[in-house]
């Protein structure tokens, strides 16, 4: 869709979307909402006028404008509401999909007739993958002439029904009464279209449960697989290299890590059997077990290796990469079918004695596996139940295979490695910065220097294991009790956004820790992309932000 006009006359458009209330635009649909909230999303959201009235009902909304200018005034006007801006469009949404969300909510007001007929298949069906379970799409549509401005198409109910048809969502009752142009416009009037999904019909839950309790296993190594995907989708969104319709693909590298993360200490500490018999591992070879004097946290995702460590690691990754292709990517297969679920190559580089730091492009180098789209959604969402559920299994296999140990001593062994809360590093630095002048708290902006002082993790530790340099904040002791383990608000959080900028430019930026501090918010914000600016760190952690809530419903603190 051509957004000149947009641009160009933002501020006329601004205005005249403004000039109407939301109830006079929606007033046929609205009691749907039968005063419930959620996660809307707001395709071609304008001015933000329902992006914030949807959030002034309890809505957390993600506003989706892909005219920069509009977007600009629209950001402006809803500041200081929930509301997460986002520059993407129809067809593909490709910066929406890559977040995970299900919306309750779909809003596509006033755009439909904007997009060519030849788009509106894979629009809708776009659409729909993004509702959850009961979630409504709401599509209004424009008839009459156009302005000899913008390009409009001709539209009609019948074709949104028979894409709906196709898509299994169903047709929601509204007034089929057609509405006169609130703007008096000559020879226009509206209709709605409501269509709500009974229920996810994505299969992929099932899917996962076969795997994890009903498929035959003559090791760990599936159920190792699934919990490595499942440990990438919730902690580290931001390695993925590319989404499709159908697939999402990862640095084969980050697979091979994060399994070594998993199974060095059932194997290197714990020593428990991850097969039957006493034979060796295909993924264990002399550089897993040169690991042994390392623990897990000393390779992890954004951490710099020697030129000694360096090439033990990487064999090490290789090694269990290719063993994840040869063994449990290859014989997890779909149910009642041969065919894998999961796809894969490696690619063939030079490992050299030299330091390397443990980012996306690096793993990226050992090659790419791909995770079907709709399961990686799945892991990412629902991570809190399938990860619990595998480690249930995971005990169950070694406890048949060994009786000696406790079921405790299973659960210590299969505990994620970054589950110890540890602030000790971002205290240094807060120490140093403070004999040399003033730290803030980032809640209060108190002094640090003249009261007691804690770490907090930003988004709460309890919940989502998370000891990266963005999420460790100065704050006061105070601050941080009171905090607890909630989320802070979208409104504290932005009020926050200066003195949080603040402390990573005066302790972090400029010094030996800046490239770990991008590598580690790379992996675990979603959309930061290349956007290696604290800026940019700054907006993906409000994505992150609205995504913990959804996805773990968390309580939110709005502050002291």
């Amino acid at each position: 869709m051509p957004l000149n006009p947009y641009n160009l006359r933002a501020e006329d458009f601004f205005a005249q979307y403004q000039s109407l209330s939301f109830e006079q635009v929606h007033n046929d649909w609205v009691p749907q909402l039968d005063n419930k909230t959620g996660l809307a999303l707001d395709v071609g959201a304008g001015s933000g006028r329902d992006a914030l009235a949807l959030a002034e009902r309890g809505w957390d909304v993600v506003a989706v404008e892909p005219a920069a200018e509009l977007r600009r005034l629209g950001e402006l006007a809803t500041a200081h509401r929930s509301i997460q801006w986002v520059d993407d469009s129809l067809p593909d949404l490709i910066q929406i999909r890559k977040l995970s969300y299900r919306f309750d909510l779909i809003l596509v007001s006033a755009v439909w007739m904007h997009l060519p007929p030849t788009l509106r298949d894979r629009a809708f069906r776009i659409l729909t993958e993004l509702l959850g379970p009961s979630g409504l799409l709401v599509i209004t549509l424009r008839h009459g002439p156009g302005d000899g401005e913008r390009e409009f198409h001709e539209v009609s109910k019948a074709e949104l029904d028979r894409l709906a048809r196709q898509r299994a969502v169903m047709p929601v009752p509204v007034p089929e009464m057609p509405r006169t142009d609130q703007l008096n416009r000559a020879d226009v009037w509206w209709e709605t279209a409501v269509y709500r999904l009974p229920d996810d019909g994505t299969g992929a839950l099932p899917t996962l449960r076969h795997i994890i309790v009903n498929d035959n296993k003559s090791s760990t190594y599936k159920l190792g697989l699934l919990r490595t995907l499942v440990r990438i989708a919730d902690s580290a969104p931001g390695l993925v290299l590319k989404r499709t319709d159908d697939w999402v693909e990862l640095p084969l590298g980050a697979v091979g890590l994060f399994w070594l993360m998993l199974y060095h200490p059932l194997v290197l500490r714990h020593r428990l059997r991850q097969a039957p018999g006493s034979g060796g591992y295909g993924f264990a070879a002399e550089d897993f077990y040169s690991l042994e004097k390392l623990t897990p946290l000393d390779f992890r995702v954004g951490l710099s290796l020697s030129a000694d460590q360096a090439p033990v690691v990487l064999r090490a990754i290789r090694l269990a990469a290719a063993n994840i292709l040869k063994n449990p990517a290859r014989f997890t297969t779909w149910p009642g079918s041969n065919r894998p679920i999961f796809e894969g190559g490696a690619a063939r580089f030079t490992i050299r004695n030299e330091p390397v730091r443990l980012d996306r492009e690096t793993l990226a180098r050992f090659g790419q596996f791909r995770v079907p789209a709709l399961l990686w959604d799945t892991l990412s969402r629902y991570a809190c139940w399938v990860e619990p559920a595998i480690v249930n299994e995971w005990i169950n296999l070694m406890g048949s295979w060994e009786v000696r140990y406790s079921t405790d001593s299973y659960h210590q062994a299969l505990r994620w490695v970054e589950g110890r809360r540890d602030t000790s590093g971002v205290r240094k630095l807060v120490d140093q910065q403070l004999s040399r002048g003033q730290v803030e708290c980032v809640w209060t902006a108190r002094n640090l220097a003249k009261i007691s002082y804690d770490i907090d993790h930003c988004f709460p530790w309890s919940r989502w294991n998370n000891n990266d340099l963005w999420n460790l904040l100065p704050a006061t002791h105070r601050a941080n009790a009171a905090k607890s383990e909630k989320l802070p608000s979208d409104s504290l959080l932005k009020q926050a956004r200066p003195r949080i900028i603040e402390w990573w430019e005066q302790a972090i930026i400029g010094t030996d820790r800046e490239p770990q501090f991008f590598s580690e918010a790379e992996a675990a914000l979603p959309l930061l992309n290349d956007k290696r600016t604290v800026e940019g760190v700054f907006e993906s952690m409000l994505q992150q932000r609205l995504r913990l809530k959804t996805n773990l419903q968390l309580a939110e603190w709005l502050g002291i």
